[in-house]
């Protein structure tokens, strides 16, 4: 044995090993995958394009174990795409690129494997039938593509909801596929993906089209991850894994509702998605395409800067208008101490009535599932705490379960008052499940429906409900933030917002952002026809009519609205105007984590690029019987802070040793919650 290989390891940063050198009995080429030995384990690893982080000599060196021959190697691109991610998000080389890959991987030896290749090789391909007619695109769309054909600059394709965004991303993805292009299509949600694949198929039924996302069984995952990566699959649709999957030809990146939270991941390595793909997409010199009707703060202030390019589409499609907004002050109701005052406001119930003599469709936003955020004993002020986290355990009348959505703790309903023994125990406030029940009794010839996370639990529910909508067979729809975005409803000309109010003064900056987001998409909703948008309207229950943000959503001015939130970011140096890291430590008690991120502000006193915010708890403390410490950093340089993490964290696990009852701790670089 006398090639010498550089292989990645799964390791964690802090140990130091991410590219060991082993020997082969030949030169397996970077990116091929094998197994390897380390310490007393065999572990998966992939032979990558530099040298160890070992300077030993050939003699020192263990021998690499079997390859998985079967796989041509994991091409540069992607290699540097991983390098790329693991160093911004400060993870070990070895550990990121296996997380990435498919499980099943792991569990295949190279006969297994040469199998599947071989069953994937005889695959019919798809049955080339006559594609369907597509629509005339508009002067908008027309002048977006044409722009977007120019340059690879980031694009971000900025259109109200129903102004025929998907259409240009067919268009694009139909350039890219000609020129012998694979295509990737990001989406936010797993709920989305069938019904953008679905729209995908039928424009391009020649194509051979496969979606990767965490609802696909560990075989679907990596028959379709084989055939993206074998060159197979034309097309790949996916949420925020997606985009770390094998595409030697990639010729064209989609992000659709790129403003969206759900592209961000929140355990191990926490990278964004859409700032990967504008990386992968720059790095390998093609077009990205960034959809919203609200984009992000931090991409529209690119574009502010020059740095991407705006493609506007200003109009519906067909010229319909858009939903008149209208901001009902929920003061003026009659209040009744204790009481759960009236779901929906008169005039809001008469706009449903007019909806439902006209056999047109309403949908009702509550973005709180259960029937009750809490049940409440107006004896001795008993309230349904989790007794495992720092929340509500949320009251679900339909199992009789009180449930908590942090911890998943699940107790059935107390008979009575369990401080007190009072039997008269109720609940107060209001979920989707109670919303629903009430519209039934206000409204008994309505058919109402409700679409949330605890009614779409069953295998195929979702698609079934949204199907059912789509048919007519609803009139009312109540659902959380699900039902609010990249659904085209066609017969909905209503579309209620019944309890926005708390994201006005929650303590994360970005909440404000956020719930501008939510409610113009869910206006969007509303009068996607354009025979029935004139009359299309979205009602805003709130105790603040005053405030700002309403003002901006009754004009659509989603420019004016970014315009003011910039403004306050940049006074008070906030993103996109700084650069923020967030060290979260866990322990059985939060003295311990305290006294650990107090010991590592130490460490970093002195350094000037660098600012760090006193330890604090978040807005749930506890969760699980863990306590939860988090502690900002931010700096006006991304390379520094980059710098600053990359010295700072290897002190960190040094210092974890000292600190007995610390569970975890983690850094989240550009983190979205606060």
């Amino acid at each position: 044995m006398t090639n010498r290989i550089a292989v990645a390891v799964e390791t964690p940063q802090h140990t130091g090993v991410g590219v060991l050198d082993y020997l082969a009995d030949q030169a397996w080429p970077p990116g091929t995958l094998l197994r390897v030995p380390l310490g007393r384990r065999e572990v998966p690893g992939i032979v990558w394009h530099r040298g160890g982080d070992t300077e030993l000599a050939d003699d020192a060196l263990r021998p690499a174990g079997p390859a998985l021959e079967a796989l041509p190697p994991l091409g540069e691109a992607w290699r540097r795409l991983v390098e790329f991610a693991a160093a911004y998000y400060q993870r070990g080389v070895g550990e990121l690129a296996l997380a990435v890959l498919p499980p099943e991987l792991r569990k295949l030896d190279d006969v297994q494997l040469a199998r599947r290749v071989a069953k994937l090789a005889k695959l019919a391909p798809p049955p080339a039938a006559e594609p369907p007619p597509r629509p005339e695109p508009s002067a908008e769309q027309q002048a977006a593509l044409a722009a977007l054909a120019e340059g690879t600059a980031p694009a971000l394709l900025h259109g109200v909801t129903g102004s025929g965004k998907t259409e240009v991303y067919l268009r694009a993805a139909e350039q890219a596929l000609d020129a012998g292009r694979q295509v990737l299509v990001l989406v936010p949600e797993i709920n989305l993906t069938p019904q953008l694949e679905a729209r995908f198929a039928a424009r391009f039924p020649g194509r051979r089209l496969v979606s990767l996302h965490s609802a696909l069984t560990p075989a679907q995952r990596l028959k379709n991850w084989l055939q993206a990566h074998l060159g197979t699959a034309d097309l790949v649709l996916g949420t925020r894994l997606a985009v770390f999957a094998s595409l030697p030809r990639l010729g064209l990146v989609v992000v659709d509702e790129e403003h969206d939270p759900s592209f961000k991941q929140q355990e191990g390595a926490r990278y964004s998605a859409r700032d990967l793909a504008v990386w992968r997409a720059h790095d390998a010199g093609v077009p990205v395409l960034l959809g919203s009707a609200t984009p992000s703060l931090e991409t529209w202030q690119r574009v502010q800067e020059g740095r991407y390019r705006r493609l506007a589409l200003d109009a519906r499609i067909g010229g319909g208008a858009m939903p008149r907004v209208r901001v009902f002050d929920m003061s003026r109701l009659p209040r009744q101490r204790g009481v759960d005052g009236p779901p929906l406001a008169p005039p809001v119930l008469d706009a449903l009535k007019q909806r439902l003599e006209r056999g047109e469709q309403s949908l009702l936003l509550l973005n709180r599932r259960g029937y009750a955020p809490v049940l409440h004993c107006g004896e001795c002020g008993w309230k349904s705490g989790c007794p495992h986290c720092s929340a509500w355990r949320v009251f679900h009348k339909g199992d009789r379960t009180l449930r908590c959505h942090h911890c998943g703790f699940t107790e059935r309903v107390p008979r009575a008052c369990p401080d007190c023994g009072n039997q008269d125990i109720a609940p107060i406030g209001r979920g989707t499940e109670k919303l629903a029940e009430q519209l039934a009794e206000l409204l008994p010839e309505a058919r109402v429906a409700r679409i949330d996370a605890d009614s779409t639990r069953g295998a195929g529910a979702l698609e079934q409900q949204l199907g059912a909508v789509h048919a007519g067979e609803v009139d009312v729809l109540v659902g959380t933030q699900m039902v609010a975005k990249g659904h085209d409803f066609r017969r909905i000309t209503l579309v209620v917002a019944v309890n926005p109010d708390s994201a006005l003064f929650a303590s994360d900056f970005r909440a404000p952002e956020r719930l501008f987001a939510l409610l113009m998409q869910a206006a969007g909703r509303a009068g996607r026809d354009a025979e029935q948008a004139a009359r299309s309207e979205m009602w805003i229950q709130t105790w603040n009519p005053q405030h700002a943000l309403f003002d901006a959503l009754k004009r659509h001015d989603y420019a004016a609205f970014a315009a003011s939130q910039l403004d306050e970011r940049r006074s008070a140096g906030l993103p996109p105007f700084s650069h923020l890291a967030l060290l979260r430590a866990e322990a059985k008690s939060a003295e311990v984590a305290t006294a650990f991120l107090d010991e590592a502000a130490t460490l970093a006193e002195g350094v000037e690029t660098i600012g760090l915010y006193p330890a604090v708890p978040p807005a749930v403390s506890r969760v699980a019987d863990v306590e939860r410490v988090q502690m900002l950093v931010e700096s006006t340089s991304r390379p520094a802070l980059q710098r600053f993490l990359a010295g700072w964290l290897p002190q960190l696990h040094a210092l974890r040793p000292h600190h007995k009852g610390l569970i975890r701790w983690a850094v989240d670089v550009d983190p979205l919650a606060i």
